[in-house]
């Protein structure tokens, strides 16, 4: 009885004061940037593989997602979409494979492991701008996902 009072009386607080004082998860931050990436792998067509550097003499490996666009899957079992998968994957690779882009807005993503950031060759083109330009990717909200196959 007295545990069922202190936790209607003081459960309310507890849970007001973590709200408050917790700090935000990693999804919820954004760091501006610019920060340069050198290519190590490109994954698909809107994801890939880089080198960050984040401040002198030090470098984080990490997936990152070209945010606002949504690639053809690789995986798919449509095999239109996975031709135009693995085209979209061999353009972007032409792009930005083996360079230095620079990834800016970054923050989390729904996967571990992965961010989500604009990205801009050193040139200061928009990757994902390019992609939908060649309609080789759709622009992408976070939304709902639409096939490729229909």
């Amino acid at each position: 009885m007295i545990l069922f009072m202190w936790t209607r009386l003081f459960a309310p607080l507890a849970i007001a004061f973590f709200a408050i004082n917790v700090p935000p998860l990693f999804g919820s931050e954004v760091i501006p940037g610019p920060i340069h990436a050198e290519v190590v792998r490109v994954i698909d067509g809107d994801t890939f593989v880089a080198e960050a550097h984040v401040w002198p003499g030090q470098k984080i490996t990490v997936s990152i997602r070209i945010r606002g666009v949504d690639a053809p899957e690789i995986r798919s079992r449509c095999s239109l979409e996975k031709a135009a998968a693995l085209n979209a994957r061999d353009e972007l690779e032409a792009l930005i494979g083996g360079t230095v882009v620079h990834i800016r807005n970054i923050s989390g993503d729904k996967y571990f492991g992965r961010v989500l950031a604009d990205v801009a060759t050193v040139q200061g083109v928009p990757v994902g701008g390019s992609l939908v330009k060649q309609a080789l990717a759709r622009t992408y909200d976070g939304g709902q996902r639409v096939s490729y196959c229909g």
